[in-house]
């Protein structure tokens, strides 16, 4: 097996668990919004929260990276001449951005001192999930 597929297979594993939280972790929050009065249910999720993204999601976001910079150069860094590989880049860093906003969320949460409701969680869960099919299109068909 060829070291460029191997990166590639560890990039994509990698994407993957980082996107899991990026989509699990908002809802979770929406629970937790909904049921902030209730203590016992409260600690559970600041529990759920911090172990979601403490112990996969960041991991997993910064093995996507170094995963994601080796391959890139593997294939020479010339390649960032590519506006479809510029354009990639740019909607990583909008979900690196949207990972360490959750994160501030979380800590909000910690502290109990949220100020988002649920439907705000809810609407602000798609954001992932769009930036993910913008970047499978963008990689598969590279149309610029």
């Amino acid at each position: 097996m060829s070291f460029y597929l191997t990166l590639k297979s560890l990039h994509l594993i990698a994407v993957i668990s980082w996107m899991a939280g990026l989509l699990y972790l908002p809802r979770i929050f929406v629970y937790h919004s909904e049921n902030g009065s209730e203590k016992k249910i409260t600690e559970i999720f600041k529990t759920m929260e911090f172990k979601l993204y403490n112990y996969i999601m960041m991991p997993a976001m910064v093995l996507s990276w170094i995963f994601g910079l080796l391959l890139i150069s593997s294939i020479g860094f010339d390649q960032l001449s590519n506006k479809w590989l510029i354009l990639k880049i740019v909607f990583v860093i909008i979900l690196t951005f949207y990972h360490f906003f959750l994160g501030i969320c979380l800590n909000n949460f910690k502290k109990n001192e949220n100020k988002y409701s649920s439907k705000f969680f809810r609407v602000f869960n798609e954001i992932p999930t769009i930036l993910l099919i913008l970047i499978i299109f963008i990689v598969v068909f590279k149309p610029l």
